[in-house]
């Protein structure tokens, strides 16, 4: 029995607050079943921060026989666009977060919006004000001193009830006149103070055209939507917390049946990236990256482009987990999450990223034979393949030196590597260019030595790969490192990014096996001794192969 217990009590423990608070609600009636959002603005691309968001939520409602919702929260038509509702939908399904036939937009919902501004009206809550902005802000108050009635503050429900017809009539200029609930000024929390739920702004929306000139504030807007869907529980991140208080009163005014509950959690932040849309924003308008998915980013547009999986991102997020205290993450735990994805998923192929050819004397001359060779030595269950090999490869400049220091293995005149799954080769010269730059090798081969024959009567310490010359396919190949300049920080004094750079090196004449000659968009693998790759969905075609590197071979990070 006591086992037991403690068994009981483990799985409690291990429950996130917000599987806590819904298992209580559920117990004590406060909703009936589980339905999570997930909404977005559409001014933007998103990023790694709202893949969090779109996994909890998507988890949540999976956990508890639930239903996910995909709303756009387009209340602000100054800054939204059609481009960017197709990219969240395209991210949101990438990550397999199911929202099936449930795609709602908040703009659907104005008619609703502004008939809830009217019964507030007449509930005497809400009133029409002149004052402008500024002067709003001044009579708002500070953090220490309340704020002061607005001199419109007590106008009858009737003459509320006209402006505010008035103001959806186009009767007065933008900004001229807004609707603020009346609650109260002397609120500790300014959120609280008499705050704006509509505003005059003549803007084409991107779903309602120009039917509306009056458009409800976010703060006024979002429960609603939240109400109108039957949503359980608003989860959010910690920055809407001293919202909350407004949140509640909406639904509680509006006198919802089964009011949505809202929770706060902890944003993502990583070390070191740019995530903010208007940093992104500058540095795709001065061409520094080449769009919001350039693979430098941590967009999710981005992350996918270079080769990052749902599933890579997904044990990301089981590893950062939720909680209600903010905290960075280092990238390092992302590339990790990537590794050990792939590792047993991908085929390694050969691949020579910086080529010399290398020239076998004693083979015989115009032989090609194909030698076997595993896909994935730590998965059998990938097979293996044939990769053809004759007396003329490629190898990588530094697997070669002319005067090599103590404890190099590779290749060096009179040493002996072994080719991978082929041969030992032993080096007899070299021949330079005019610079003394390297540019062929000259080896003689023991065929006694082929992979796979049992031969051990000698030894080798070094081990380096290669590709077939006249068979290999020519590839550009994109080396990314942090678009950020970690030595000097994420921005200048004067907001802008300190760009590294040598963020991006461009690889255009590489040599990959001709196994990859077909490789299509998305298709990912690891380049032995160099580390995954991916092709570039973008840039890449039949005619000229592109791949981004994903991430490097091996990380320091370790997991805790």
């Amino acid at each position: 029995m006591e086992n037991e217990n403690s068994v009981v009590e483990k799985e409690v423990v291990s429950k996130n607050f917000i599987e806590q608070i819904i298992e209580k609600d559920l117990a004590e009636g406060h909703c009936k079943s589980i339905t999570t959002r997930f909404p977005p603005e559409p001014n933007g691309y998103l990023h790694i921060g709202h893949a969090k968001s779109i996994l909890l939520n998507m988890g949540l409602a999976n956990k508890y026989g639930g239903s996910f919702n995909l709303r756009f929260d387009d209340t602000n038509p100054t800054k939204e666009k059609i481009e960017f509702v197709e990219s969240i939908k395209a991210d949101v399904e990438w990550l397999g977060a199911k929202f099936e036939e449930r795609l709602f937009f908040a703009s659907d919902y104005f008619d609703q919006m502004y008939e809830a501004a009217v019964m507030l009206i007449k509930k005497g809550k809400a009133y029409v004000c002149d004052l402008t902005a500024e002067q709003i802000r001044e009579y708002r108050g500070t953090l220490t001193q309340p704020g002061k009635d607005s001199p419109y503050r007590d106008r009858s429900v009737e003459e509320n009830l006209t402006l505010f017809e008035g103001m959806r009539n186009g009767e007065f200029e933008d900004g001229s006149k807004v609707l603020r609930a009346k609650i109260d000024m002397s609120s500790p929390n300014i959120n609280m103070r008499d705050p704006v739920i509509y505003r005059v702004t003549r803007m084409t929306h991107h779903n309602t055209g120009d039917k509306w000139c009056v458009y409800p504030m976010y703060d006024f807007a979002h429960p609603i939507e939240d109400a109108i869907e039957g949503i359980s529980h608003s989860i959010c991140t910690l920055e809407f917390e001293d919202h909350r208080p407004l949140y509640d009163w909406v639904v509680r005014e509006l006198e919802y049946e089964y009011p949505p509950k809202q929770i706060e959690f902890a944003k993502l932040y990583l070390t070191n990236v740019v995530t903010g849309k208007r940093y992104i924003k500058k540095l795709v308008e001065d061409k520094i990256v080449d769009g919001w998915d350039d693979p430098r980013l941590v967009s999710i547009a981005a992350l996918r482009r270079r080769g990052f999986t749902p599933e890579s991102i997904k044990m990301f997020m089981e590893l950062v987990g939720v909680s209600k205290a903010n905290s960075s993450v280092d990238y390092a735990m992302l590339e990790y999450c990537i590794r050990e994805d792939l590792k047993l998923k991908k085929p390694r192929m050969l691949a020579v990223l910086d080529p010399i050819k290398l020239v076998i004397t004693n083979y015989p001359k115009g032989q090609l034979e194909y030698l076997d060779m595993p896909n994935n030595q730590e998965n059998e269950e990938l097979g293996s393949r044939k990769i053809p090999f004759s007396g003329e490869l490629y190898i990588d400049r530094d697997d070669f030196m002319i005067e090599p220091p103590k404890k190099y293995f590779r290749l060096f005149p009179g040493n002996e590597v072994r080719l991978m799954h082929a041969y030992f080769v032993t080096c007899t010269e070299y021949i330079t260019d005019d610079t003394g730059k390297v540019v062929e090798v000259h080896c003689t081969y023991d065929p006694e030595t082929k992979s796979g024959s049992g031969f051990d009567a000698r030894k080798v310490k070094g081990t380096i790969h290669w590709v077939e010359a006249t068979t290999a396919v020519e590839a550009e190949v994109r080396l990314y490192e942090n678009i950020v300049d970690e030595e000097k920080g994420v921005y200048n004094e004067d907001g802008s990014v300190n760009v590294n750079p040598n963020s991006l090196t461009i690889l255009e004449k590489c040599y990959v096996e001709p196994a990859l000659k077909d490789a299509k968009a998305y298709d990912s693998f690891q380049f032995l001794r160099h580390g995954y790759f991916c092709v570039d969905c973008k840039d890449s075609t039949k005619d000229h192969l592109v791949f981004n590197r994903i991430v490097s071979q091996k990380s320091s990070y370790k997991p805790a």
